[in-house]
């Protein structure tokens, strides 16, 4: 088969090449899938550049990149019913912890993480789907549904920030979110959102209060949890929830413990490779049920063929796309 591969961290074009290797076979309670279409998150390139130790693989060998991604599955191994050769599925957690991710023709993986993509889905929209549209669902609705609540979304032109927007405004809540220009903002407002911050020109936690009328925020989601905190505690109400998912430019942040305690604030951290069995569970259905019936919009930044893998991790690093990028496999 045909591979996107990397045998050690490194800047995209100096690691990455692309060749034949051996096709992989599906073991006992795995499905082989053939991929069409494989997204490079930002968490693919991270891996892939070393800046997440522990978890980057480097123990393997040879890597083959990225979590997500779409295709049909091609075979099945031992104990998984044979029913499911020819379905279409979206794949999550393709590389998380295992040396062979979706940037192949082929991947082998358990059967759970093949999940059945509706036929009113493409592969597109389907590989768009694991990190993103997952962690945005985790991020809103274990703590109890958002509707009737006013909710914050910071970095609303982001990958995860889209879905986030979309499904608070379909459970019927208020939702502001940041951006850093007017075009993003007409973006974010494209997806569903009520009001738009500009954090490069406006103070934000004055910018909320005056935006709510003083109310303030029931729950936040959050991408950058060391630079927004202090603002976050500052408009938070009683009981309010903020759960983050990145904390990039501050590792370890400092809280203001006394603000949080005293409006009884939830903190809760999430990292959609590691969601249990049940929020899941809750995740895949609720997004199997927004495919078939097209209520999410999946906004794709650029397709890029295998040949071109290069380019694509270096425009997720650039940080100025509006979308996920995808590789579509031959």
């Amino acid at each position: 088969m045909k591979a996107a591969y990397y045998e050690r961290p490194g800047p995209a074009r100096d690691v990455l090449t692309i060749g034949d290797l051996p096709d992989p076979v599906a073991g006992p309670g795995e499905v082989l899938v053939r991929v069409a279409v494989s997204s490079v998150h930002p968490s693919d390139v991270k891996l892939r550049a070393g800046g997440r130790p522990g978890v980057d693989g480097i123990g393997y060998p040879r890597i083959v990149p990225h979590s997500d991604g779409a295709g049909t599955i091609e075979a099945v191994g031992e104990g998984i019913d044979p029913g499911r050769v020819g379905q279409r599925v979206w794949l999550w957690n393709g590389q998380w912890q295992r040396s062979h991710g979706t940037c192949a023709e082929l991947i082998a993986l358990p059967e759970a993480q093949a999940v059945p993509l509706p036929n009113a889905a493409s592969f597109a929209d389907g590989a768009c789907m694991g990190i993103p549209a997952m962690t945005a669902h985790a991020c809103l609705f274990p703590e109890g549904s958002p509707k009737g609540k006013t909710v914050l979304v910071t970095g609303g032109a982001g990958a995860v920030s889209i879905y986030a927007i979309q499904m608070a405004k379909a459970a019927g809540a208020r939702v502001l979110t940041t951006v850093s220009s007017e075009g993003k903002a007409d973006y974010a407002r494209i997806m569903g959102a009520d009001h738009t911050i500009d954090y490069r020109r406006e103070n934000v936690a004055e910018a909320i209060m005056a935006a709510t009328d003083g109310y303030g925020i029931d729950h936040a989601v959050d991408l950058e949890f060391g630079s927004n905190i202090d603002a976050l505690a500052d408009v938070m109400r009683p009981n309010g929830a903020i759960v983050a998912y990145g904390s990039a430019a501050a590792r370890e942040p400092a809280l203001p413990f006394y603000t949080l305690m005293f409006k009884r604030v939830t903190v809760r951290t999430e990292l959609v490779y590691l969601l249990p069995d049940a929020p899941r569970a809750e995740g895949i259905a609720y997004l199997t049920d927004a495919l078939e019936r097209g209520t999410l919009k999946h906004a794709v930044a650029a397709e890029m063929p295998l040949d071109d893998v290069v380019a694509a991790h270096e425009l997720v690093e650039g940080g100025n796309r509006r979308g996920c990028v995808l590789i579509t496999l031959p």
